[in-house]
């Protein structure tokens, strides 16, 4: 294997294990306040380009980080839109009377 794949699969993992304490910590609390919508759709589109792009390219490195990536950041996505949504059918508590 040449060091130019070792250097890249070596960033891919870098890049891709930053996403795991964002996923673990939702799945733990159940928080998702921090979390932007918007962002995380752009992203996640960007990511399946990539991805698309590293098939198309035959680039072991691009393909296997973009792939975890997009599964991570699909991750977060869907649970933050579980919660949400969730959230918005919880019926709102009043305050008892005094």
């Amino acid at each position: 294997m040449e060091y130019t794949t070792l250097i890249g699969l070596a960033a891919a993992f870098c890049t891709t294990a930053a996403f795991v304490p964002q996923v673990l910590r939702i799945l733990r609390t159940g928080n998702v306040d921090g979390i932007s919508l918007s962002m995380y759709s752009i992203f996640t589109l960007g990511v399946t380009l990539w991805l698309g792009y590293g098939i198309a390219l035959r680039d072991l490195p691009m393909i296997l980080a973009n792939l975890v990536t997009l599964m991570l950041a699909a991750s977060v996505l869907t649970l933050t839109l579980r919660k949400r949504l969730q959230r918005r059918r919880q019926p709102i508590a009043t305050a008892p009377a005094h």
